[in-house]
């Protein structure tokens, strides 16, 4: 991405703190403005104490007070508004980034790692909205404090302030070959950030797995690898940042000795006051502090644009169609009219002309070996993704429409495994119907063959970790199936519900289900023969 698309998106991201941000400025401004008043202020005090000026000794130490408050109110001030601000802006960008990215849509595959996605919502907004909040202000005043004293210096010797500007060499920073290289640096930084993050989440997830399996070892192995190679990086853009600002500050170094060699021979000839003296080494400092800030901030700059590239790659992403969500009243059906399907970067075709009219109150078991397409027919009804060829309709007795995002009001989706959120389970039970009634969860528990739920000594305000962790396998599946009835959707899909259930258990579940569901449509994807046998249709996918 190029600089200029980076800048204007920073320019829409920070639409809502504009003010702010401009406020902080302006505030920093009048501080950079107090600051060279509090030189003029300190040269006339000196220049008093020595006779070389018949001023009021008494108003100017009054003055220089005056300063000195209103610089530390400015200080503050601009400090309080800039946190405000960026706090705000953060949670803004998170929240735009989070909703975007529940909204993308699916291919049937993700195209970021979930370690990654995090590191960018919290590493790199992080960078930005400290770039817009703090950075952007912090260049504008610093500019202006450098324009300032070097105004106030040619006002006493224009000589002096000439010589300044010809010594300290700003350019070498602003060269493209130094802001292309560190660009380059500040990526590859970022995406082994990354990498390590998802390496740190992904294990941490599984860490059972990693226990039971004895890979404990070689999962810290590839951890200290990530970490070496960031290492590395890091190190050698430290190194290549260092050297570049050496050669200005050496630069610095000597305007300083310049200015202080100048105001000595200027004593000795007469030529310029004890005041003027100090107000030189105070106006080389003012000078020297805003170049030295703004070649710091040229590598800030530089891992903003960065950061912004990788937080548009998710801005970026598709998303699926919005709009007002289609309702069906009634008893639906799902009608399948020769659809083919395959997924992205693969050739083989999971559904080839594939029909099947699932009908208003059917309950279908579908059966089939792994890899058949049991869970993509889920899948296209939710229209989690989109058929290659012909059409997937709902429909009623009174109209037929096609499915997508919009229609997926109408169903109620019961994924495979264990589905719970961390929380309690009544928290999970809502995610179905978040005005649901104490009288209503019982129903649907009971449905599920959840009753064991009251059982617990918190009863429905048992906390679940994360994974549905405290709960067991069995269980999590029928809580999940308990939420699924509590969402208002005529059609039900369930991906092997009972997969972890005993057959008890599973034959009292699906006896349950065809009671409570009472006209509903139930689509069933099982291994089990003798639950397809309880089923009303039966579905073989080859």
């Amino acid at each position: 991405m190029r600089i200029k698309e980076c800048i204007r998106r920073l320019w829409r991201t920070s639409r809502k703190v504009r003010a702010p941000i401009l406020g902080s400025g302006l505030i920093g401004i009048g501080h950079v403005g107090v600051s060279l008043f509090f030189i003029y202020v300190c040269k006339h005090l000196i220049d008093i104490v020595t006779g070389h000026s018949e001023d009021v000794l008494a108003v100017y130490i009054g003055w220089m007070f005056f300063c000195v408050i209103l610089q530390l109110s400015f200080s503050v001030l601009r400090s309080r508004l800039s946190s405000r601000t960026e706090i705000r802006l953060r949670n803004e960008l998170q929240e735009r980034l989070f909703t975007h990215l529940l909204g993308i849509r699916w291919d049937g595959r993700d195209r970021f790692h979930t370690g990654d996605v995090l590191n960018r919502l919290e590493g790199d907004v992080s960078t930005v909205t400290d770039a817009l909040c703090r950075t952007v202000p912090a260049v504008a005043v610093t500019s202006v404090q450098l324009i300032g004293a070097l105004f106030v210096l040619a006002d006493l010797d224009v000589r002096l302030a000439g010589t300044l500007l010809c010594i300290m060499p700003v350019a070498l920073l602003f060269s493209k070959s130094y802001i292309r290289k560190m660009r380059k640096l500040s990526r590859e930084i970022r995406t082994t950030d990354s990498r390590e993050q998802s390496h740190l989440q992904e294990h941490l997830q599984h860490h059972i797995l990693i226990r039971t399996l004895e890979y404990t070892v070689q999962a810290v192995k590839g951890l200290g690898i990530l970490q070496d190679t960031l290492r590395q990086q890091i190190n050698y853009r430290i190194d290549f940042s260092l050297f570049s600002r050496s050669m200005v500050q050496l630069g610095f170094a000597a305007g300083y000795a310049v200015a202080f060699l100048w105001g000595i021979f200027g004593l000795r000839d007469g030529t310029v006051t004890f005041g003027m003296m100090t107000a030189f080494l105070q106006l080389v400092a003012q000078i020297q502090r805003p170049m030295v800030d703004l070649s710091r901030q040229i590598p800030s700059f530089i891992r903003v644009f960065t950061s912004t590239e990788r937080l548009a790659e998710l801005a970026d992403l598709p998303l699926e169609e919005y709009g007002e969500a289609v309702h069906l009243n009634g008893n639906l059906g799902v009608c399948f009219e020769k659809v083919s399907f395959h997924y992205p970067e693969s050739k083989h075709r999971i559904l080839e002309d594939f029909t099947h009219d699932f009908k208003p109150g059917s309950l279908t078991a579908i059966i089939g070996k792994t890899g058949s397409g049991k869970s993509t027919l889920l899948r296209l009804i939710l229209a989690l993704v989109m058929p290659d060829n012909g059409r997937i309709s709902l429909y009623n007795i009174e109209e037929k429409i096609a499915v997508s995002p919009l229609t997926r009001c109408n169903l109620s989706y019961v994924p495979q495994g264990n589905t719970l959120v961390s929380g309690t389970i009544r928290d999970n039970l809502r995610m179905g119907k978040t005005d649901a009634t104490e009288e209503e969860m019982r129903t649907a528990l009971y449905a599920a063959v959840a009753e064991f739920v009251y059982a617990l000594p918190d009863g429905l305000d048992t906390h679940c970790g994360e994974q549905g962790a405290g709960i067991s396998e069995g269980q999590a599946q029928r809580i999940a199936v308990a939420r699924g009835l509590l969402r208002p959707g005529n059609i039900l899909l369930l991906d092997e519900p009972s997969s972890s259930l005993d057959s008890e258990t599973e034959k009292k579940l699906l006896e349950r289900l065809s009671r409570q569901l009472q006209g509903k449509t139930l689509i069933l994807i099982t291994h089990r023969e003798a639950i397809a046998q309880l089923c009303t249709e039966v579905l073989r996918m080859d």
